[in-house]
């Protein structure tokens, strides 16, 4: 076996090596090593293949990426942008925060990195150079910001993960996204605010009547004493789906669009996380089938409300989605027979056996698997990283005592820094294309930002409860099974190997 092993990798980084595509690179490393096998690979590469591909839950990524394409061309994100710039744009460099802002909120609803890059850029960078912000500043907000919204739902990434891990509960994904990708936004922020003061930005005037804030801080307190009472178990943080919960949610509607005129503009588009999500942990229907309520409202919204979107451009936009799926779909299923050939070399065996020689300490042998992950980011795209060594490194977190969910939020949470870094970063290629600098002068620039990203991750890692805490108390995960892969609060005596395996 040792041999089919080393055929699979040496074929699939000579391939990356000449620029073969990364579906191709993935399926000929494949087919050269089941031939290895002794096997014929004309009939399991196109088996796995299809069996790869023949999941339900995958059917929401069409879906999602539609309703994507919808919102990216509906004229959503200027509205969002106004929004923002009404909460934070007072602040210092406060451009930077909307930017930010912005890019988290459009990132979640579209569920796109690289389309929150080119609709909130297209509009925020030239703004920004414009009020004199440095160019390479404002790219880089930009680019790392918008990766935030592969963590907080829906994200497709997410579904391709739960596919690649087995049983993981796509719902559970997106209910742990939600803390990981607000603790990544605020640091991000935080950077961005720390460059501001040196730089001297200056944060936007903008006309509120003094009453307003203080409607505002009502509002906020409101949601702060609902989490607490939720927290004491007096309330159920599922409360858009209950009718005490709906009548909260009236409340702040109200009370926010008296605040703000921006709110009202944007009150549908950010409805649409509420339908979505409340509708998953409401029971009331599917990932799936929220992914293709996503994309009957994004239409209503793109096309009928706001008409933004011509009904001669859905053509264009349903091949758009159309030619993306493929090449997804293509992906996972090249990845699939790519997983079962390895299983078969046991190299998931072999590398887990690797790492926990390496040493006894969950600390150390995480922050191993992250470096792995960065370097692996850097050099691929991250659907195939999450499709390729998501079976590799389960197995290795699973004996450490980590819980799937966890790692999964850890993994996408890692691998969304390699869209912020050259050769492969598809963030940084098109900021740098909308604010018209070059990768090499924004590199500087996004490095503080990079520190901001390793951060959160380093939080996400070792803290379990940012990502499990909220699918604990939605119930989308249970307690006695969260507890058991509780790792780091594991007995420093007990081998790594008996740590219970979720």
């Amino acid at each position: 076996m040792g041999t089919v092993a080393l055929v699979l990798v040496v074929v699939f980084v000579l391939l990356l090596v000449m620029n073969v595509p990364i579906a191709v690179s993935i399926a000929l490393a494949t087919f050269f090593a089941i031939l290895a096998d002794g096997s014929d690979p004309t009939v399991m590469v196109a088996a796995k293949m299809a069996n790869g591909v023949n999941s339900f839950a995958l059917l929401a990524i069409p879906f999602f990426i539609l309703s994507g394409h919808l919102m990216g061309k509906g004229g959503l994100a200027r509205r969002l942008i106004d929004f923002a710039a009404t909460l934070v744009g007072r602040l210092p460099g406060g451009l930077g925060y909307v930017n930010t802002l912005t890019c988290m909120l459009f990132g979640s609803i579209s569920g796109s990195a690289a389309a929150a890059v080119s609709s909130v850029g297209g509009f925020m960078i030239p703004e920004m150079n414009r009020k004199g912000y440095g160019r390479e500043f404002n790219v880089a907000v930009t680019t790392t910001a918008a990766t935030t919204g592969l963590l907080i739902p829906p994200s497709n990434i997410m579904i391709v993960y739960s596919v690649a891990a087995g049983s993981v509960s796509i719902a559970a994904m997106f209910m742990a996204g939600f803390l990981p990708g607000l603790i990544t936004g605020l640091f991000i922020m935080l950077v961005g605010g720390v460059i501001s003061i040196m730089k001297g930005y200056k944060g936007e005037a903008l006309e509120m009547p003094r009453w307003k804030p203080i409607a505002a801080t009502s509002v906020i307190a409101l949601m702060i004493i609902q989490i607490i009472l939720s927290q004491k178990g007096l309330m159920d943080l599922g409360f858009w789906m209950l009718p005490n919960g709906i009548i909260w949610f009236l409340i702040w509607s109200v009370v926010c669009c008296a605040c703000f005129k921006t709110f009202r503009r944007a009150y549908f588009t950010l409805l649409l996380i509420v339908i979505v999500i409340g509708g998953i942990l409401g029971g009331v229907f599917t990932a799936t089938e929220a992914a293709a309520i996503a994309v009957v409202y994004s239409y209503l919204l793109s096309v009928v409300i706001y008409r933004e979107i011509k009904l001669k451009e859905l053509p264009q936009i349903l091949l758009d989605t159309g030619i993306t799926t493929a090449v997804v779909m293509l992906l996972i299923g090249a990845s699939s027979g790519m997983s079962w050939i390895m299983t078969m070399a046991n190299i998931p065996q072999t590398v887990s056996a690797a790492l926990l020689g390496l040493s006894e300490n969950p600390i150390i042998i995480l922050l191993t698997i992250n470096l792995l992950l960065i370097v692996v980011g850097t050099f691929m795209d991250m659907t195939p990283a999450v499709l390729i060594f998501t079976p590799i490194f389960l197995p290795v977190v699973s004996q450490l005592g980590m819980h799937p969910v966890h790692f999964g939020i850890m993994m996408i949470a890692n691998l969304c820094i390699g869209l912020c870094t050259p050769p492969v970063g598809t963030c940084l290629f098109i900021g740098c294309g909308v604010g018209k600098t070059t990768i090499a002068k924004v590199t500087g620039t996004l490095l503080p930002f990079f520190g901001a990203m390793i951060a959160a991750l380093m939080v996400v890692t070792y803290i379990p409860a940012t990502s499990l805490w909220l699918p604990v108390k939605t119930k989308q995960l249970k307690a006695e099974d969260v507890q058991k892969c509780d790792f780091m609060n594991r007995n420093a005596d007990d081998p790594v190997g008996e740590a219970a395996a979720p």
